[in-house]
């Protein structure tokens, strides 16, 4: 098939040109972690939220940041702390005394994406402040709710070799991100690349510096939703994920399976896929791209399985090489 000229492309042809450059963009300030760049896209394209777990130092906080550049989105980046407060990041009521009213004074969570940097770091109290943000994309203060701005993606980080001082999120609020991402650490090539410019000077806080400049915008986000929407579902494909998810819910080696939640989700990332990949329809290969990402953080493992050295991703393969897949 060939590409569109610029006679025949259509607005959802242009949405995904733009979409597909944020590649290239980001890649001017962050080296080796294109599948990392792909989540955030497709959380995008979904109304999705996205928890980036990796060691310190490969680049989580400067890849959201390079996202919002490209993408000419405001962000805000609240570090989590154990001593960090609700309404530090919803905001709160503050007393005016020249009027002798309250007033509301918007929180950091007011943006458009919000980086939730080592979310784990932070008692439970102040990690669920973010939930009625994250599904009702609003925020109620003093009985009154207050909308979030559109779009609105939460992106949080999390360490994941560290447990001393740390408050695992339970599976409520890991339920309500769409994918969980792991960051790797880069190859020896791309290590080298990254020496090579910081060498050259490249300084990660200065983005303008480094020539991320904007892509693609909201309107475009929004005419590439449109066109996700539109994305065929056959009645196959919704038994493939439907069957998928059942199967974790029978394996010996979970205590937790995936939810109608986890089916819908999976089934919203696959759709979301086959659009960036040019197609008008969704494909088995599509939902078995974006299984583990989409599932991983939606199951729990018995401990005897985990003593075993059997992972997420472990289980999720098996059952994916054996949910028979739709002709």
């Amino acid at each position: 098939m060939s590409a569109p000229t610029p006679e025949t492309m259509t607005s959802s042809d242009s949405a995904r040109a733009s979409l597909e450059a944020l590649r290239t963009e980001i890649g001017k300030a962050v080296v080796g972690q294109d599948p990392a760049v792909t989540g955030l896209v497709v959380a995008l394209l979904c109304k999705g939220h996205v928890l980036l777990e990796g060691v310190p130092g490969v680049a989580k906080t400067l890849l959201v940041r390079a996202l919002a550049s490209a993408l000419e989105l405001d962000t805000k980046r609240v570090q989590f702390t154990p001593d960090l407060m609700p309404s530090d990041i919803t905001g709160s009521l503050v007393y005016d005394a020249r009027t002798a009213e309250f007033s509301f004074q918007a929180g950091p969570v007011f943006t458009n994406l919000l980086l939730a940097d080592e979310i784990n770091r932070t008692p439970p109290k102040t990690q669920s402040s973010l939930l009625e943000s994250m599904e009702e994309r609003q925020v109620t203060v003093d009985g009154t709710p207050r909308p979030l701005p559109e779009p609105f993606l939460v992106a949080a980080t999390q360490n994941p070799v560290e447990y001393e001082g740390t408050y695992p999120l339970p599976e409520a609020q890991l339920d309500r991100f769409l994918l969980k991402l792991t960051v790797p650490l880069p190859s020896r090539e791309d290590e080298i690349s990254v020496l090579t410019r910081h060498a050259q000077g490249f300084d990660p806080r200065d983005l303008k510096a480094a020539g991320v400049s904007p892509v693609a915008g909201p309107a475009e986000l929004e005419a590439a939703r449109e066109a996700v929407a539109k994305v065929a579902v056959s009645a196959e494909i919704a038994g493939y994920v439907v069957d998928i998810c059942r199967a974790t819910r029978e394996s010996p080696s979970l205590t937790l399976g995936v939810s109608p939640r986890g089916a819908t989700a999976l089934l919203s990332t696959a759709r979301a896929w086959a659009w960036l990949t040019g197609r008008d329809y969704v494909t088995p290969d599509d939902v078995k791209a974006l299984a583990l990402p989409t599932l991983r953080h939606r199951i729990q493992l018995r401990p005897e399985a985990e003593m075993e050295g059997v992972t997420p991703d472990s289980v999720l393969n098996s059952i994916l090489a054996h949910v028979p897949v739709p002709r």
